[in-house]
């Protein structure tokens, strides 16, 4: 049993599920109704990418895992997920700005997984890619039109950046099983600085300097946003374990 691959895959299984169970949390409630739909519709992507992952993982475990009990019956402290990934929506420029951070660095990474030596993961990463680069543009679009729209949307984006960049440093921090797949995460953080420059560049938004990262995620320190998620997320399975549709 390869233990890094299965860590892993779990790592991009768990960030997918929570961004899409916080993205979901906008269903119904979007400034209007197309955008409503096109978060609604990200959060599904999301859900299929980590379905994918799940399925590979309750594979290689070959331990009787299925992918609803990696995602329903594992624990905070067994979450590998970005802690990006689990921050509050805040308004709606704040759960922009967290789905243009993590779309930057999946769209990077997709396409280093492309050229994995893992058959399944690169069949993964491939097939994702497509919806990934809709995602960056139309979250990179969002951040541009509030940066550089009426003073409120761009004081509404500042204050995104302070609450989210903090969580940028772990999206390029090698967790062991990371650096035991060969993921060349410093490659990444380069484009993906560039990238974002030229975003906030056109938004008229500062790039911080110097900020303390908070890390931790990938290896099962959470912050308390990720216990109120799964209370919600695991409530029927286990309130009524094993039941089903």
């Amino acid at each position: 049993m390869d233990n890094s691959l299965i860590d892993y895959t779990l790592h991009l299984a768990d960030t997918t599920l929570i961004l899409s169970q916080r993205n979901s949390e906008w269903c119904g409630h979007g400034p209007i109704l197309e955008q409503d739909i096109a978060i609604t519709n990200i959060s599904l992507d999301l859900l299929g990418q980590s379905r994918n992952f799940y399925q590979y993982a309750a594979l290689l475990l070959n331990d009787g895992s299925t992918e609803d009990s990696l995602a329903y019956l594992r624990t905070e402290r067994e979450f590998k997920n970005l802690l990006l990934a689990e921050q509050q929506n805040g308004d709606w420029g704040q759960t922009i700005l967290r789905q243009y951070f993590f779309s930057q660095f999946q769209l990077l990474l997709f396409q280093q997984l492309q050229q994995s030596s893992d058959e399944q993961l690169a069949a993964i990463a491939t097939k994702a890619s497509k919806e990934t680069t809709y995602h960056v543009r139309w979250s990179s679009e969002w951040v541009i039109r509030l940066g550089d729209g009426t003073n409120e949307s761009q004081q509404r984006m500042l204050h995104a950046i302070d609450e989210l960049w903090r969580y940028t440093g772990e999206l390029f921090e090698a967790a062991e099983y990371e650096t035991a797949m060969g993921i060349d995460l410093a490659a990444i953080k380069q484009t993906w600085t560039e990238k974002v420059t030229a975003v906030f560049d056109e938004a008229k938004l500062p790039v911080p300097q110097n900020v303390f990262m908070q890390t931790g995620g990938k290896q099962g320190v959470h912050t308390e946003q990720l216990g109120y998620i799964l209370t919600e997320l695991q409530y029927l399975q286990r309130t009524y374990p094993g039941a089903k549709w």
